[in-house]
């Protein structure tokens, strides 16, 4: 298989834009109409994401063997879109066919077989890992809302209790369907630590446009019921080894939901046996209310292994720390032998990634969600589409 040709190839097929996408919903709706019903209404934020993340994949055949697991993952997260084999064979017909059209003479029958051939292996370690998890979990879960606490303009707290219990870490994150905007599926962590009644806390920042974020924040209601996906995400979980070690945690935003989780599993070993890794949280906000769980974490520093300090960018009047929380991360520094876990949008874990870096901290000791399909630089960030995604780590 020649996986320069289809890396080559994909790049040519990319730089047509919104051309490559249209066409290939057009073959696919019309060759296929029943899926259409699995996809958005309104198509406008999603037109490009399927097709490209396909793209990308397929073409990176030759990566299979580092993102194993990452394939598996999708294959298995799938089964809550009712996706079946024969549905990977319609999205790879249409691919092919879009390929073809575009590439024109390009497209050799050596090619053709190759991108075949290369997508052959993708949707069957899909389609494996989907049959496999169907002897052991649902498609999907319910996710029964029990209360939503609006604790500023843009933020709210959502309380849910999945049935049947859903299992996970702290870190990890739920593809999350409201009934107010159905077939949109968004990803949020869990902000708590698994609990003994089942229950999940959301926490959900309105995005400019954001049909889902929108949703939760402003209808979304006790007694409504949420679809919620398997746990998913591996970046911010902490395996045995680690869970002794001092932690720094940099969030911005709602990016405070899954290190909050863990500060939950902490705080329950230190009341339990005394013995807690010291943690340092730097929590960035652009206004001082949008630090929305600034008394909890303030009662916490009455703990022993807990510091705390809260920045806010944008207000000069704020009698604490001003700037971003990427350089107040750098100023306050890392121990040696800490880990760092850093939640938050992408630019800003980028910047204090690389701010950490910069100060000598390992790169194995920097931690944060791989929101991802594939580019040529490794996993970049996706959204959540029928038939090819990965989860965005934190809740927005």
């Amino acid at each position: 298989m020649d996986t320069a040709a289809l890396k080559h190839t994909w790049s040519l097929a990319e730089s047509l834009g919104d051309e490559v996408p249209l066409f290939f919903y057009s073959h696919l709706f019309y060759t296929h109409p029943e899926l259409r019903a699995m996809f958005p209404v309104a198509m406008a934020t999603q037109r490009d994401r399927l097709v490209g993340a396909l793209g990308r994949i397929v073409s990176n055949v030759d990566q299979l063997d580092e993102v194993t697991a990452f394939i598996q993952q999708l294959g298995r997260d799938h089964r809550r879109f009712e996706v079946i084999a024969e549905h990977y064979d319609a999205v790879g017909l249409s691919l092919l066919t879009t390929l073809e059209h575009f590439l024109g003479d390009l497209w050799t029958p050596e090619l053709a077989e190759d991108w075949a051939g290369a997508y052959g292996v993708i949707a069957t370690a899909m389609v494996q890992a989907a049959e496999e998890s169907e002897l052991s979990s649902p498609a999907s879960w319910a996710g029964h809302v029990t209360a939503v606490e609006r604790r500023s303009m843009d933020v709210a707290i959502v309380h849910v209790r999945p049935e049947p219990d859903l299992p996970f870490e702290p870190g990890q994150s739920f593809a999350v369907e409201t009934p107010y905007a159905p077939r949109l599926w968004r990803y949020f962590s869990a902000a708590n630590a698994p609990r003994q009644d089942g229950t999940i806390e959301f926490h959900v920042q309105l995005v400019p446009g954001g049909q889902v974020s929108g949703a939760m924040v402003r209808r979304l209601k006790a007694g409504d019921v949420l679809r919620l996906g398997s746990a998913v995400g591996q970046e911010l979980t902490l395996d045995e080894a680690d869970r002794d070690r001092d932690l720094v945690m940099v969030a911005g935003g709602t990016g405070l939901a899954p290190l909050r989780a863990h500060l939950e599993r902490i705080d329950l070993q230190w009341q339990a046996t005394g013995d807690a890794p010291r943690v340092h949280l730097l929590h960035g906000a652009r206004v001082p209310w949008n630090l929305y769980e600034n008394r909890l974490m303030q009662s916490l520093t009455g703990r022993p292994w807990f510091s705390y300090t809260p920045v806010v960018s944008d207000d000069r009047s704020y009698p604490g720390h001003k700037g971003l929380v990427s350089d107040a991360a750098a100023e306050a520094g890392v121990t040696p032998g800490a880990l760092a876990m850093i939640c938050g949008s992408p630019s800003m874990v980028r910047h204090t990634a690389s701010r950490l870096r910069e100060l000598g901290v390992p790169s194995p000791d920097i931690r944060f969600e791989l929101f991802a399909t594939l580019d040529e630089d490794g996993l970049r960030d996706p959204q959540p589409s029928p038939l090819v995604e990965e989860p965005m780590g934190s809740a927005r």
